[in-house]
């Protein structure tokens, strides 16, 4: 289990094509912390470490997150949000976040305002039942507050510290992103689901904030 708040940023060295899936090489110094077979969140995917030496993080990723995810697209040299799993003992900041990436979402917009940062970001209808108003939503990883929502997309406004210290200072239009949506909400809608219910859609329209 994650929290969303991203321990460091790494730099992709090598995406190697292995039998049916990819084995990744991530250049961080928190190689040095960390041992085989743990977790690690990479952009909001939980992956399983299979070498830390020398500066660089080994993990492979298989055929359903690559297609599930962004992790098969990109380019060497791509930053990349990195987290460690959340300790029992450890204050809890951000929100439950599993590292189980439920689409891909493209960024729309990306805009300042003043030291802060706008980013839109759309996202398939399939998501729309478990994104609210207000409520956390994980993009690439990163635990963010939905400060706009329309039926396709929403706003998230991101801090100056969060711009500097995740993959968001590189973000641009067209960029796809890993979105994860609050794990409380996936059971609400189950719950909704499994009694007979339905649920109303949205008005179309711009993003209400």
């Amino acid at each position: 289990m994650f929290t969303g708040l991203v321990e460091a940023i790494g730099e992709l060295v090598e995406c190697k094509p292995t039998s049916g899936g990819v084995r990744v090489r991530i250049g961080s110094p928190l190689a040095a912390e960390l041992t085989q077979g743990e977790s690690l969140a990479v952009n909001g995917v939980c992956l399983t470490v299979i070498l830390a030496e020398a500066g660089e993080i080994h993990a492979d990723v298989g055929p359903e997150t690559l297609r599930v995810t962004t992790l098969g697209s990109l380019a060497r040299g791509t930053l990349l949000n990195l987290e460690r799993p959340v300790r029992a003992d450890g204050r809890f900041g951000g929100h439950l976040v599993q590292g189980h990436v439920d689409a891909i979402g493209h960024v729309q917009e990306v805009r300042a305002d003043s030291s802060f940062r706008w980013v839109t970001v759309s996202f398939p209808s399939q998501l729309a039942p478990y994104i609210i108003h207000k409520g956390s939503i994980a993009v690439d990883g990163i635990s963010l507050t939905v400060a706009g929502l329309g039926t396709d997309r929403f706003d998230v406004q991101v801090v100056p510290h969060t711009v500097e210290n995740t993959n968001l200072k590189a973000a641009q239009i067209r960029d796809r992103v890993n979105l994860e949506c609050d794990l409380v909400a996936k059971y609400v809608v189950r719950a909704v689901e499994l009694a007979g219910l339905t649920l109303a859609p949205l008005r179309a329209g711009e993003v209400a904030h």
